[in-house]
Parts: structure tokens; C-alpha cells; sequence
């Protein structure tokens, strides 16, 4: 796109957004001046509906107007350069750019660094044409598109394309399913976009994981009122152990005689563990560590784990329920080493979709609990991101009046909106049993659910090439020398091409039966 190319179309829109904001004002304002109201109008019941009106279009309009501030960041920027000769030597280039992001922040009123980061993602936003149109039709805020930019960038030009297609193009044969992305609030935005990030990445997360607990941390902040921050920079399965600890503890000292709230106990009891003065509650810590040795974190939430990862065939990331894609050496170890607490959960290799839980100590109910938190992930209202350890499973039909205690019936609630719920006409949909519920508002909106989004999973190198001990015998012929066949061409005589079997063949079901007795060294004695 040239120059100033699709501005006209975004400002007509805008034009439009600004339009119905006039109308819907004019009708309020007539409301509150009770001209012409018929009797069989809720006044303030329609007055309230207005604001909630007028929030969506300004919402719109601010993603409007977003895609207009990055074009002509993006084209001031491009025009400066055009006004340089063609022969402009590096170094008047570099001024002349360096001239126009300072103009940028005078402008805006904001820091030069804050400038040059505008510019650069405003570029690339730019450049991906699904996002910038998503924005210009208000479709999602700038919060929405900066993720975006954010994450594409060190993927290769294919990568970024991909990973917009999969989010923005509804003709994409994997395109991510459920809420749209302006539908999600950004911080659930992201934690999508970057799982689709890690799995396709062309650098793998394990080399990506080995830098950065390289450069783990602790820092420290003095801050106003005789406070402090202090935040560690460290692994994310001892982040989410540390955090699901603390919560779990702080839950359990919560009663009619605790003045402290949650978020107030969770500091103290890291001072207190940290400090070595026990627990908040007073009870000694049997389980604190030498000094100089981390233990292996509590795996207190599900970890989700292609087949071929767990055999350590493959380095394919597998997924830490309430953090994101893990390495698949960081999942094994928490399979090996981890608490009691710990569930596997197996990914079938052909479409990604849960293969199995692991519950040998486990009673029927307490899988079915594992299998909700496994579907839903979060807190399923719209917009929360309250993680599994914290939440409540809540019945969508009352046991009472009929519902059952079914997957289907069944979904995760944080405390909050589990009370929400019962105290107000927010109403959850039925769920099914691989996505969650959406929920309607008392106003009549809808919100769809935020299901996964499963892919196969990543084929283990040669596993078609030679006599894998994962593939049981009917895979390959006694006397076959399949070792000199190309994998992308093997001989049907002696060797069975997995892509050729359809998924309700039975030999799949012998495959899976082998790959799980494989993995049981992997899970944890009952």
C-alpha cells in the first residue's frame, strides 16, 4: 500500500462511528427530558442499555482512529525518507528518521523511546494487511494490534503470515476457533497468539528456554510509602508452582477470624517462606530446601504433553495449565519428578485433541474435574483469566432443578463470578465436552468461549523410517530393510504410511495402546 493509501476508507468509518454516537445522544437526551416517552418505557432501564450502546461504538471508534494514528505514523516516517535523494548516504538517512520520530513525540506529548517503539509497531502493523484492517473497521483496539506486532516479530516473513491467517483469516484451514480476537480481552489475546508463536517458531523453545534461564533474576524496587517491590525472573513451571503454593496456602488460612484478604496473604506468606519463619499460619515449612538447591516445583495443575514430546522423541512444547507452552524436557521432568498432585494429559499425534489423563489414583469424579480444568483452562466467564488451582466447578443447571453432573454441565468458575452467578441473570450456555459454555449478560448480549485451538502434533524424525520401538510389529514386515526407503515414500508392502490410515481405522488404536504403554515410565505410581 502506497502512501497514505486506505486512509479515506478508514475516515469514513469513522465518520459513520461518530454519526450514531449523535444519534444516540439525541435519544437520551430526550429521555431525560421525558419529551415524547411512551408509558410502556423503562426510562432508566433504556438509559442504561444507551451507555452500554455508546460504549461499543466508542470502542469501535477508538480502533478506528488507532488505524489512522498508525498510518500516518508509519507514512511520516516513509515521506521523510522520500524527501531525501535516492543516493542519501546512511548516515543523513538515520538523522532525517531520527528527526521525524522526535517531531512524533512532541507531537503526542510522549518520550522519544516511546516515539520510536510507536514507529516500529505502527511498520509493522502496517505491513500485516488483515491486522490493519481488523483496526480500521474497529474491529479491535490498538492493544490488539501491538500483541500482534509484538509477536510476529524474529518470525520470518511465512511465520507472520501464518500466525495472522490462523488468527484473522476466516478461510484459514486451521483458524483459531471460539471469540474473535477483538472479543478477547488483550491479555487473553496474547497468551493465544504467543502459543501459537512457540509452536511454530523456527527457533525451538528449548534452545529459546536454555538463553533465558540464563538470564534469570531477582530485582528489587523501593518504592513510595515505605514499600518495595520485589519481582524473580525464573523458570515458568517454579513461577507457577511458587504462585499456585502461595494461593493454595493462603486459601486455606482464609476463615471468619482472617482480616486479610487473598492478595494481601499471598506476600506474606512468600516473606514468611523466604525469611524462614514458617508459614503465615505459623507452621514450620518441612519441605524449605537447602540453600543453593531448588527443589522440583509442585506440579499442581495439568500438563499437556504430545505422545512423541513425552517419549523424548520429539522437542514439540507441551502446555503448563495457567502458564503457556513449556519445553518438553521441563514437562518431562515434572511427569518424573513432580508432586502427587501432578496430571498427565496425553495429546493424540494426529489431531492434537486429549488422548488420555493420567488418574490410576484417582477416583471417576476427581478425572472428571481434571478433564474441566484440562477443557477450559481458566475461569470460563468472559474476560477472566483466573487460572485453574483458584477456581470453583460449578454446575450450569443447578443439582437442584435437574442438571446433571456432566461435562456437559459442568465448568470452571473463579470464586467471584461463581457468586456473580448465583446473585445475577449472567447466564452460561451448555457446554460440550471439548469447549467451554459462552455466557449471555443480562442485557441479552452474547459471549462466545474461548476453546482451544488443537493441531496434530509434531511426527517423530524417521519414525516411518526405520523400526521404532514406539511402533508395534504390524507397522513394519519381519524381513523388510526399511532403513533404505525414503520416509516420504515407504513401501506398501512392508510398511504402513500412518498419513494414509483413516482415524477409525484399528490399527490406530493398537499404535496408541503401544505409544501409552511406552509412556508409563513417565507417569507416576500410584
Amino acid at each position: 500500500m502506497g502512501i497514505g493509501g486506505g486512509v479515506g476508507a478508514v475516515m469514513e468509518g469513522v465518520c459513520a462511528s461518530v454519526a450514531v454516537l449523535d444519534a444516540l445522544g439525541l435519544e437520551d437526551a430526550a429521555l431525560a427530558s421525558d419529551a415524547a416517552v411512551g408509558a410502556d418505557v423503562d426510562v432508566l432501564q433504556r438509559r442504561y442499555e444507551l451507555r452500554l450502546e455508546r460504549l461499543e461504538v466508542v470502542k469501535r471508534l477508538e480502533g478506528q482512529l488507532a488505524a489512522v494514528k498508525a498510518r500516518d505514523v508509519a507514512d511520516a516516517v516513509q515521506i521523510q525518507h522520500a524527501l531525501l535523494a535516492p543516493n542519501a548516504p546512511v548516515q543523513e538517512r538515520t538523522y532525517a528518521e531520527m528527526s521525524a520520530v522526535e517531531e512524533i513525540a512532541g507531537i503526542l506529548a510522549i518520550s522519544s523511546r516511546a516515539a520510536s517503539a510507536l514507529v516500529d509497531q505502527s511498520r509493522r502493523v502496517c505491513s500485516l494487511p488483515p491486522v490493519i484492517d481488523a483496526l480500521a473497521a474497529g474491529a479491535m483496539s490498538w492493544q490488539h494490534a501491538r500483541i500482534v506486532a509484538d509477536e510476529t516479530e524474529g518470525l520470518t516473513p511465512a511465520g507472520a503470515a501464518g500466525l495472522v491467517a490462523h488468527f484473522f483469516d476466516p478461510e484459514a484451514p486451521s483458524r483459531a476457533r471460539g471469540a474473535t480476537p477483538g472479543d478477547l480481552v488483550p491479555s487473553r489475546f496474547r497468551a493465544k497468539v504467543r502459543g501459537w508463536r512457540e509452536r511454530h517458531h523456527p527457533e525451538s523453545i528449548e534452545k529459546r528456554h536454555a538463553k533465558g534461564v540464563a538470564d534469570r533474576r531477582m530485582e528489587y524496587t523501593p518504592d513510595r510509602d515505605g514499600m518495595a517491590w520485589l519481582s524473580l525472573y525464573l523458570p515458568g513451571d517454579s513461577a507457577s508452582a511458587i504462585w499456585n503454593r502461595t494461593t493454595a496456602t493462603a486459601r486455606g488460612l482464609q476463615g471468619p477470624d482472617e482480616p486479610r484478604t487473598l492478595t494481601q496473604l499471598r506476600p506474606d506468606i512468600a516473606a514468611s517462606l523466604l525469611l524462614g519463619a514458617g508459614t503465615a499460619g505459623g507452621e514450620t515449612d518441612a519441605n524449605t530446601a537447602e540453600l543453593g538447591k531448588v527443589p522440583t516445583p509442585r506440579a499442581d495443575v495439568l500438563v499437556t504433553i504430545p505422545v512423541f514430546a513425552l517419549l523424548g522423541l520429539t522437542d514439540e512444547p507441551a502446555e503448563l495449565d495457567g502458564y503457556g507452552p513449556i519445553p518438553a524436557s521441563m514437562a518431562r521432568t515434572l511427569v518424573a519428578d513432580g508432586a502427587d498432585s501432578f496430571y498427565r494429559v496425553l495429546v493424540d499425534p494426529r489431531d492434537g485433541a486429549p488422548l488420555e489423563i493420567g488418574r490410576t489414583r484417582y477416583r471417576l469424579t476427581e478425572a472428571i474435574k481434571q478433564w474441566i480444568r484440562m477443557r477450559d483452562r481458566k475461569c470460563t466467564f468472559p474476560g477472566c483469566s483466573n487460572h485453574t488451582p483458584d477456581n470453583d466447578i460449578d454446575h450450569g443447571t443447578a443439582w437442584e432443578h435437574g442438571g446433571r453432573t456432566d461435562v456437559r454441565n459442568l465448568a470452571q468458575l473463579c470464586p467471584k463470578h461463581h457468586r456473580l452467578k448465583h446473585n445475577s441473570h449472567w447466564t452460561p450456555d451448555a457446554a460440550t465436552p471439548n469447549e467451554p459454555p459462552g455466557w449471555t449478560s443480562p442485557t441479552g448480549r452474547h459471549y462466545t468461549p474461548e476453546p482451544p485451538t488443537p493441531e496434530p502434533t509434531h511426527w517423530a524424525p524417521g519414525i516411518l523410517a526405520g523400526s521404532h520401538a514406539a511402533l508395534p510389529a504390524c507397522f513394519h514386515g519381519e524381513d523388510a530393510c526399511v532403513e533404505d526407503l525414503p520416509p516420504w515414500e515407504p513401501d506398501d508392502d512392508t510398511l504402513i504410511d500412518l498419513d494414509d490410515l483413516p482415524p477409525d481405522d484399528p490399527l490406530w488404536a493398537e499404535f496408541l495402546t503401544q505409544a501409552l504403554s511406552l509412556a508409563q515410565p513417565f507417569a507416576l505410581s500410584p
